[in-house]
């Protein structure tokens, strides 16, 4: 009889998490589950919400992030939300890969960065995936911002452009997915972001892909932030017809 008992609890606990699994893939159809944990460690990541975080680590790992993806995904985030929520990211991280290990867990390590040529024009190469990201085919004429505050567009382009984009262990299309993320789940970014869901289109993520990404921010972040993020999708869709 208990044994009967403990096969009607699993089967119920299997139907379950099967049907929560498909409710859950309906919900989010257009983005693979790898998709869905980088939405959630980029944006948890850039508000600083740890509670969340790790439990989005270990969902990112079972998806099959390796662990060299979600460390660039880290150092990519610095760029956008600065370096002390990137450290505190990273402590997260490096205590749970600790932990994991303790428990016989062992995580895909992944592989490493390209070698980056030595004699790679930074300038140029920023420039140029600036304008890949714009979706204009050539680098266009120095814009007003440029020319107030070179400074800031130096580094725009040798460091987040050349620097951090040229390292490939996550595409651009990644990139931006990683970017869109973190810039919707932080206030006063909604000229960056917009900015980003274009560029977001512009390497490869679809319409589709996008408007589950707002569900995903809306139902893991919050409302508040979920709907600034349609807002803004809604007219950038709108722009580009």
């Amino acid at each position: 009889m208990k044994i009967r008992k403990l096969m009607t609890i699993m089967a119920t606990a299997v139907i379950t998490f099967a049907a929560a699994a498909g409710a859950h893939a309906e919900k989010y159809e257009a983005l693979s589950g790898k998709q869905l944990s980088i939405i959630e460690i980029s944006a948890f990541t850039a508000n600083g919400n740890l509670e969340k975080l790790e439990p989005a680590f270990v969902d990112g790992l079972e998806a099959g992030l390796t662990v060299n993806e979600i460390k660039e995904m880290i150092v990519h985030i610095y760029a956008y939300a600065g370096f002390p929520r990137a450290l505190n990211s990273q402590t997260l991280f490096m205590k749970l890969m600790d932990k994991r290990k303790g428990q016989g867990i062992k995580d895909e390590e992944g592989r490493s960065a390209s070698p980056v040529p030595e004699d790679l024009n930074r300038d140029l190469y920023g420039a140029k995936v600036r304008a890949k990201l714009s979706g204009v085919d050539e680098i266009p004429p120095e814009a007003k911002w440029q020319r107030f505050n070179p400074v800031m567009d130096r580094f725009l382009k040798e460091h987040l452009f050349a620097d951090i984009f040229v390292r490939d262990v996550l595409s651009h299309k990644t990139r931006e997915l990683v970017t869109i993320s973190a810039l919707a789940s932080i206030s006063g970014t909604a000229g960056q972001l917009r900015y980003h869901l274009n560029a977001a289109m512009n390497v490869g993520n679809s319409e589709k892909e996008l408007k589950d990404f707002v569900s995903v921010i809306k139902d893991k972040v919050g409302s508040k932030e979920g709907g600034i993020a349609e807002e803004v999708l809604s007219d950038v869709l709108e722009s580009r017809k």
